[in-house]
């Protein structure tokens, strides 16, 4: 990619600016970013989905987190590579030369990223530049994607648009504003009954909207990605205006309030308001939490599509372990394609929720692996198999991993798994009072291997939406703290690992809702988990000398569960499989 960073630096010349900052983002800030905005990957080869690049004229940095380390180092050349938390961007950007005139899209970094850029690296002169010099030099760039917005029906959404803009505008009069810019595409969709395809695995479309107090929504998408059948179903208070208005129509809200997230909305929106000295005060985006909190309907959906996804993966691991026993020559790419074979017997199943980790041996201890044509790797006997995969279903997200023993485990692989699974069915197990944030309960997963001076580089949760994005927010469990209060309704991840480089990686994931607990005696509401994934978690691996007996009980009754839920589905091959478990 060397002639990639000498054909920007041309540019940057051209520009008058020492270097620019590349962030894997696109104007949206989703997780998936569609082929025409990835200019990262254009300019470094990075697949991962978490990264930023610096060019300088002499010198270039590349930053990841601790999932996309190996991956980086992989697939990487021509820059310096750190892990963000060892060294941030501001914090080597700090270290260059005083003066230097850095550049950076305001359409791709939110102003708190930009604020901080600006705070820490004070030696830089750090200029916005509105049109990006990576899309002069990109040759055969890919059209930006322009799917048809299709319907999210009331059975599956369990609340009509209209109830919903109704709330939002009640928010937005407490929080003494008359317009909030909705720039996060999956809040649109949620606060439109609205979906599309406008990235892979989550089916956004990639659109803005300004909602006033009134409840009155202006949609900045083409016009001819809406049909008559979603026009009708927006109604008379759904204005389609084309993107290219945008501008323009934030500058005429000069004598508004308008309500704005630093923290998820790209810089650009702030610095059009302001330059037409429209009155901006600060605040999070109105459909985050209700999005979270799912109602009734959804949550239904959710546990109805676990149920399909999960009879899929059990019947894949059963799959497995006979394959495995008849000597079958298996690779990290059959076994996932085996896997979603599986998945499209259900005829509720729409697509992949993210690209399915299938990493054997020393694979799996890349977090965030994805076995290509060059690294996959023929699965070995005494080996560990990690398989983390998720679906689309019109009525749910899903997301769940399992490890698997090939052959014979070590006793060095039981231990370690037998740790993560205490940690697994402590957080599944917590009982908590209202008020208290993942970031409180991400000690429980991590405490068993901690007291062996053990860790894993990544939260422990992240939220999941309802046919939307299988990492959704404002809830997740980690270490780091300013997540959200969990609330009943929110659907979280309970994923804890542990990776040992060149070797193996462990990590046993489901998903749980928030539920009420009635165990208070003063009053005080608590709130607990129900483990809504339902697939087999490999006893094989498991050392029973190490769990107490809450923690047998609970995976006893686990796989219980499965049994009989799936009693009448399976094979007597996969029955007799199953009841193995129990």
């Amino acid at each position: 990619m060397s002639d990639r960073i000498t054909l920007l630096r041309t540019a940057l010349l051209k520009e008058n600016l020492d270097g620019f900052i590349v962030p894997v983002n696109d104007e949206f800030m989703g997780e998936y970013v569609p082929d025409s905005a990835k200019r990262l990957k254009w300019l470094t080869g990075f697949t991962g989905s978490a990264g930023l690049a610096v060019v300088l004229k002499d010198k270039a940095a590349f930053f990841t987190d601790g999932r996309y380390t190996l991956q980086a180092k992989a697939e990487i050349s021509g820059f310096e590579l750190y892990n963000c938390v060892d060294m941030s961007p501001e914090q080597w950007l700090a270290g260059q030369s005083e003066g230097a005139v850095v550049g950076y899209d305001p359409k791709l970094h939110t102003l708190y990223a930009i604020k901080r850029y600006e705070r820490s690296a004070n030696n830089i002169k750090w200029q916005e530049v509105f049109s990006n010099p990576i899309d002069s030099v990109w040759e055969n760039r890919p059209a930006a994607p322009a799917s048809k917005a299709i319907i999210q029906p009331i059975e599956y959404a369990g609340q009509s648009s209209s109830d919903k803009r109704r709330r939002i505008a009640n928010d937005i009069i407490s929080k003494g504003g008359d317009t909030f810019i909705l720039t996060e595409p999956d809040s649109v969709c949620w606060l439109l009954n609205l979906r599309g395809a406008d990235v892979p695995f989550t089916p956004y479309l990639l659109c803005n909207a300004i909602i006033d107090k009134s409840g009155a929504v202006e949609l900045y998408i083409d016009k001819g990605r809406i049909s008559d059948e979603v026009s009708a179903h927006l109604g008379q208070d759904v204005t389609i205006r084309s993107p290219e208005n945008l501008a323009a129509d934030l500058a005429a809200l000069k004598n508004k309030v308008v309500i704005y997230d630093t923290a998820v909305s790209p810089a650009w929106f702030y610095y059009e308001m302001k330059d037409a000295r429209v009155r901006v005060i600060e605040g999070s985006d109105p459909c985050k939490l209700p999005k979270a909190c799912k109602n009734d309907v959804e949550l239904e959906g959710m546990r109805q599509v676990h149920i399909h996804d999960g009879l899929a993966v059990t019947r894949f691991l059963c799959w497995l372990d006979m394959a495995v026993a008849d000597g079958e020559r298996l690779t990290e790419i059959s076994v996932a394609d085996k896997l979603e074979e599986f998945r499209k017997v259900s005829a509720l199943y729409l697509y992949p929720s993210f690209p399915t980790i299938s990493g054997n041996g020393p694979n799996g201890a890349i977090v965030h692996y994805h076995a290509t044509k060059s690294t996959n790797r023929v699965i070995t006997e005494n080996s560990l198999l990690l398989m983390d995969s998720g679906g689309q279903y019109q009525g749910g997200t899903t997301d769940i991993t399992r490890t698997v023993a090939i052959g014979k485990p070590t006793h060095e692989m039981k231990r370690h798994f037998t740790k993560v699974l205490k940690g697994h069915i402590a957080l599944a197990r917590a009982i908590f009072p209202e008020g208290t944030s993942g970031s409180q309960l991400d000690v429980l997963a991590r405490q068993y291997l901690w007291r062996e001076g053990l860790d894993y580089d990544h939260g422990t949760g992240h939220g999941v939406g309802s046919y939307l994005s299988v990492h959704e927010g404002p809830q997740r469990i980690g270490k780091r703290g300013g997540d959200a209060a969990l609330m009943p309704g929110m659907v979280v991840s309970n994923e804890p690992g542990y990776y040992r480089t060149d070797e193996y990686g462990i990590r046993i994931e489901s998903l749980l809702v928030v539920k009420n607990v009635p165990v208070s005696e003063d009053g005080k509401r608590y709130f607990g988990f129900e483990t809504i994934t339902l697939a087999p978690i490999d006893l094989r691996l498991v050392d029973r000398t190490m769990l107490t007996e809450q923690e047998s009980s609970w995976l006893q009754e686990y796989h219980q569960k499965i049994a009989a839920t799936y009693s009448t589905q399976l094979n007597q091959q996969e029955k007799d499989w199953i009841n193995g478990f129990c």
